[in-house]
């Protein structure tokens, strides 16, 4: 999106040379971004690079992105997002005052809705590792923008989904598995809880959000949601009728899969984000999981 609005667009990772960039060669943009090796942890290493680079936004959209591997790799998960936020903010604090930040926060730092919409006045009551990382960041950025002055804003995010969804998270591997048992391949699909309901995006639509965050004359935290949420089972139901099967066939529960603490009910109201942002969702549920199964099988041949 930065590059169709004209931007010139650099880009991090903790070691450039080796980064295959996946998402960047799928989008057919990978030489169109500059890649700098940056570990966002160590505070020196983000300070060369807001130097070297001089940017005129930064997105943070970095960090260890697994709920469910956040329980088992909790230092990890805090560092990646609390300890890399707070350095990309001293950064901005002590030699680049004038650059904008936009932080990627989550629905994770509400926990469980309990089917009330989240809007920005809910109290964070995270219920992950990763969740309270998101919302330690999150707080961080509205110290630093309240006590200096800076423009940093966090969009408070719910669950946006895309083709280019890492395959271990599970809506996609609802979505890949579906697309292979459509194929042939025999196996079946084991998933834990699937009467957890989320509040699911398209991801373009949450870009869209960040930019726009960014372009106000005044910084401020946004929630990003559809206010419409479904089950994992919808999700399944969804993805199976897409390959033309009965999910029923084809799925086993498998309790080892179960997190140790789980969100039941996650909802968010972006009425904020309508009103001052004039954003709106462009594409709904039904949608999401029939664009992300077409993908899934465009890749294996089957349409």
């Amino acid at each position: 999106m930065l590059l169709d609005q004209g931007y010139v667009v650099h880009g991090t990772s903790r070691d450039a040379e080796l980064s295959r960039a996946e998402s960047l060669v799928a989008l057919g943009i990978r030489d169109r971004v500059t890649l700098h090796s940056v570990s966002t942890v160590d505070f020196r290493s983000v300070i060369q690079a807001v130097q070297q680079i001089a940017p005129d936004e930064i997105y943070n959209l970095s960090g260890q992105s697994s709920v469910g591997l956040s329980f088992s790799q909790p230092a990890e998960t805090i560092e990646s997002h609390a300890i890399a936020t707070l350095n990309l903010l001293e950064a901005l604090r002590i030699v680049a005052p004038g650059i904008r930040l936009y932080n990627a926060g989550s629905s994770e730092c509400f926990g469980d809705t309990g089917g009330v919409p989240a809007n920005e006045m809910t109290a964070f009551r995270p219920r992950s590792p990763y969740g309270v990382a998101k919302t330690a960041a999150v707080q961080l950025v509205a110290n630093y923008r309240e006590s200096y002055g800076l423009f940093v804003c966090s969009g408070i995010l719910f669950n946006h989904e895309s083709p280019l969804r890492q395959p271990r998270f599970v809506t996609r591997k609802i979505t890949a598995t579906s697309a292979r048992i459509a194929k042939g391949s025999g196996e079946r699909l084991a998933l834990g809880n699937i009467s957890i309901s989320r509040d699911w995006g398209w991801a373009p639509d949450a870009v869209r959000a960040m930019y726009l965050m960014m372009q106000q004359d005044r910084a401020e935290d946004y929630v990003i949601a559809t206010g419409k949420s479904h089950s994992l089972e919808e999700f399944i139901a969804q993805a199976f009728v897409a390959s033309g099967l009965d999910w029923r066939d084809h799925v086993d529960f498998d309790p080892s899969l179960k997190r140790p603490s789980e969100i039941d009910h996650s909802l968010g109201d972006a009425s904020k984000a309508r009103e001052l942002l004039g954003w709106e969702p462009t594409v709904d549920f039904a949608n999401i999981v029939d664009r992300m199964v077409r993908a899934e099988q465009k890749e294996a041949g089957t349409t």
